[in-house]
């Protein structure tokens, strides 16, 4: 997450850190850029061990599966020879399997602990570390016999174990690439044919990186089942709708859409567990890992599937022989690290070796995570019922973690000593304690540089901070800052308002979003350009202004809805405190669903006053019937630009639409497929409705217009009303309301406006729309009048048959326009 924060603070703290001398080290979730490293590495492809000297140059992000950086050689030495890609000034990709966020760490441990009663393997256990590498070895040449290339599967260059983090960790090749463009498709309804699989004109189709990537994933998956990774083509499963980031599309490699499409990452964060799905397509994938006789599934292979690949393409796997003698060996000691009671099952009530070799992984791996030193490991491993009381001293709530420490490690054996044997010491433990939390929340951004370095000189102050980090990062700055405070709600508030009035702010506030796409590759530089240059053209800032306006409109659905909580719960003193907040946050979760809001309605009425003002309905034809609906009205600007400035247009769109799904946990990825789902919702789909009603005018050109059948679906609609009121009456004398008739209310306005616009001819839209409204309050007044007229009312007098014949009115005319537009929207295109 960018914060904004200096890294030099990072920096000072640490120090602040190492000047309390404490005999622990510091507690580390997480790598600065600039940091050096040195690890004893070991090759993939020929298992040669060597140190290497790195830097950090970026942290790239962290999922369950780990932490990504990049990272730069500055030395490597070897007794036993060169490790390829290993080189002085090489840029790689690090990833250390362990996630940066507690909670990421403690439900990724959970979930895996469920499905195999251990801890994560490839964190703690060097075996499975190399296990997954080697598979991505021979899943690299697959492609190149696959694809032609081996460079669809990313390289992976050696595996090492940091000891100070507690975990194991890989180095990759570094790919400088990018997820997708969101590309401008006005034929979204080829597009859903060809996914669909059916025959469609292929010169129709748009969108070739999506469909170029979505394909390279489904040959993927293929591979990977033909090589026996069934389990780690879940990475790259389409349907899981989070798998798409995965693959790459390398920098320069713009000849077509195909080119560079490279597959990145093949570490599962989490097991998939037979009754947590965590995705649409978990369950396919479940019922497939039911029929392979897999009950839980994670990075599981088949030796065997992958034997007879190799045979079958024996020249290409000619040198990799070793390799999979290794494999073997690393798998074997892999699937035996823990219980894993879905596939070892009976083998646990006979088998001492595998009881032995799971008892010496555990010790492996509390090494790895630095919880025993060389000395401690020796003596476990010299005697198994020590470790069995080791497991079970972990297991112990709250004196476990500490039992472990004092046992294990000779440091903090002295670290607690001392905090019970010195005064000066204890503050020290607890100023450095203090320190490590300043960094987490500086690093969250829930503090700035200023006030990280006054909790660092000041520590007492941790203690009114503590309590609040529950709290999302920023409101927990918003309630501990006011300067932050004041700056946010400015920005909230004064600064569309600004927007409005100062054009020199609009171009700049352009500016900014031009130079943040470009980071996030929305733009290329070409396209950045072009944007730049039509920024001070008319129609451009027009539009700038439109939407600064729009931004007003943000807060004004929230406004109205909490002031209308607000005044219910004032008003009806009598109803139980519980029961009236309830009614009041269904209040505020009603007007967040509606489908047009307080705040839609200005911004609609909005682009109205502009039509009227200019005498000027072209240039607002589509914003104007946008701008009414709550959300995608947001998107009505750019959709309106979309021919005049189509690189300006779907760049907004794309910004507005997909910076709002980004809040979404896990599916919300960038490059994920809600992003790509939310912007052809919000930008191309709108496009492909223009296109299909311009193709539909264009045939009903030739057609005469009709308007005859209005009145006969009016009195059709008022005829079934009239039968429904009636029997109503009768039971219960009196007219029915609209909620008694609801279903009726909404169905027959609907159906009745369908059929006249499908009738209308060569009738434009407006005059459709008309059309329907008119359809709809005829048949409002009539379904009230009719009884009467025909002396069945009974007792029902002239004040309720107003009443009901207005909101009728009302209701109808709008369900009928709805009818009218849905009907519109939903009729195919002609071509």
């Amino acid at each position: 997450m960018e914060t904004g924060n200096s890294d030099t603070v990072y920096w000072e703290l640490e120090k602040e850190f190492r000047d309390t001398a404490l005999h622990r080290p510091m507690h580390v979730d997480r790598l600065e850029a600039g940091t050096e490293l040195e690890y004893e590495i070991t090759g993939v492809a020929d298992a040669i061990k060597g140190i290497v000297r790195l830097v950090i140059e970026k942290f790239v992000g962290g999922g369950f599966a780990g932490q990504v950086y990049r990272v730069k050689v500055l030395d490597y030495q070897s007794d036993t020879g060169p490790i390829t890609g290993i080189e002085p000034g090489n840029v790689l990709a690090m990833k250390i399997l362990i996630p940066p966020s507690a909670f990421s760490r403690l439900f990724r441990n959970t979930v895996y602990w469920v499905g195999f009663q251990g801890p994560f393997q490839l964190q703690v256990n060097p075996a499975a570390s190399r296990s997954g590498a080697i598979w991505q070895k021979f899943i690299r040449r697959g492609a190149m016999i696959r694809f032609g290339d081996e460079k669809a599967v990313v390289d992976i260059h050696a595996t090492f174990v940091d000891s100070r983090m507690g975990s194991c960790g890989e180095l990759s090749e570094w790919i400088e690439g990018r997820t997708w463009r969101l590309e401008v498709d006005e034929h979204l309804d080829v597009l859903k044919q060809w996914r669909k699989g059916r025959k469609i004109d292929v010169n129709r189709l748009g969108s070739p990186e999506y469909r170029a990537k979505k394909e390279f994933m489904d040959n993927l998956v293929d591979l990977l089942h033909d090589m026996g990774a069934p389990e780690f083509a879940r990475q790259y499963e389409w349907s899981t709708c989070k798998s798409q980031p995965n693959c790459l599309k390398r920098k320069g490699k713009d000849e077509s859409p195909s080119d560079g499409l490279t597959a990145v990452d093949f570490r599962a964060g989490l097991a998939l567990l037979p009754f947590l799905p965590m995705s649409p397509g978990d369950f396919k994938l479940i019922a497939n890992g039911l029929m392979r006789g897999s009950l839980v599934q994670f990075d599981r292979g088949n030796i065997v599937r992958l034997e007879q690949f190799i045979e079958t393409h024996r020249d290409e796997f000619a040198d990799m022989g070793p390799m999979l003698e290794e494999l073997k060996t690393d798998e074997r000691v892999y699937r035996e690290s823990v219980p894993d009671i879905t596939h070892n099952h009976v083998r646990l009530l006979y088998d001492s070796r595998l009881w032995s070799a799971m008892l010496d992984n555990f010790v492996t791996g509390w090494k790895v995570r630095n919880l025993i030193d060389r000395e401690c490991e020796e003596k476990l491993r010299r005697n198994k019922a020590l470790i069995l009381l080791f497991y079970v001293i972990g297991s112990i709530p709250l004196a476990g973690r500490f039992l472990r420490r004092i046992w294990g490690q000779p440091f903090y054996r002295e670290h607690y000593r001392e905090i019970l044997t010195s005064w000066t010491y204890l503050r020290r433990a607890v100023r450095g304690k203090c320190i490590e939390r300043i960094i987490g929340w500086h690093r969250a951004g829930r503090i700035d540089d200023e006030r990280a370095e006054k909790l660092a000189g000041q520590g007492w102050r941790c203690l009114y901070y503590i309590p609040l980090s529950v709290l999302p990062a920023g409101l927990h700055r918003f309630v501990t800052d006011l300067k932050y405070a004041k700056e946010r709600l400015a920005y909230l508030f004064l600064r569309p308002v600004r927007l409005y009035f100062d054009a020199d702010l609009r171009e700049q506030w352009l500016r900014d979003m031009v130079i943040d796409g470009k980071k996030k590759n929305l733009l290329d530089d070409e396209d950045a350009e072009v944007i730049l240059s039509q920024v001070n053209e008319p129609y451009i800032q027009k539009y700038l202004k439109s939407l600064a306006v729009h931004v007003c409109t943000v807060p004004v659905t929230q406004v109205v809805s909490v002031m209308v909580a607000v005044i219910y719960i004032v008003m009806h003193p009598e109803i139980p405190r519980v029961q009236a907040y309830a009614i009041g946050l269904s209040i505020l979760a009603l007007f967040q669903v509606v489908p047009i809001s307080p705040g839609s309605l200005v911004r609609g009425l909005y682009v109205v006053y502009l039509v009227i003002k200019e005498r000027n309905f072209k240039d607002y034809n589509i914003a104007v019937f946008l701008g009414f609906f709550k959300y995608i009205g947001y998107l009505a600007f750019p959709i309106q630009m979309a021919y005049r400035y189509p690189t300006l247009a779907r760049f907004m769109a794309g910004h507005w639409a997909t910076e709002a799904v980004h809040i979404v946990p896990v599916f919300g990825e960038r490059g994920a497929l809600l992003e790509h789902s939310v912007f052809c919702l919000f930008y191309n789909w709108p496009l492909t409705i223009r296109r299909r009603m311009k193709e539909r005018s264009l045939v009903r050109t030739a057609m005469a217009p009709r308007y005859w059948h209005v009145a006969i679906c009016a009195i059709a609609g008022a005829g079934m009303f009239s039968f429904a009121d009636h029997y109503h009456i009768v039971k219960f004398q009196e007219l029915p309301g609209l909620k008694e008739i609801w279903a009726f209310a909404i169905i027959i306005p609907l159906v009745c406006s369908a059929a006249v616009t499908l009738g209308a001819g060569g009738a434009l839209l407006w005059k459709r729309v008309i059309g329907g409204a008119v359809c709809g309050g005829a048949i409002a007044v009539l379904s009230v009048t009719i009884p009467a007229i025909l002396g069945y009312a009974g007792p029902v007098g002239i004040g309720d048959i107003a009443i009901n014949s207005v909101w009728r009115v009302f209701v109808f005319t709008i369900i009928s326009v709805i009818g009218v537009i849905l009907t519109e929207i939903k009729l195919p295109g002609t071509e």
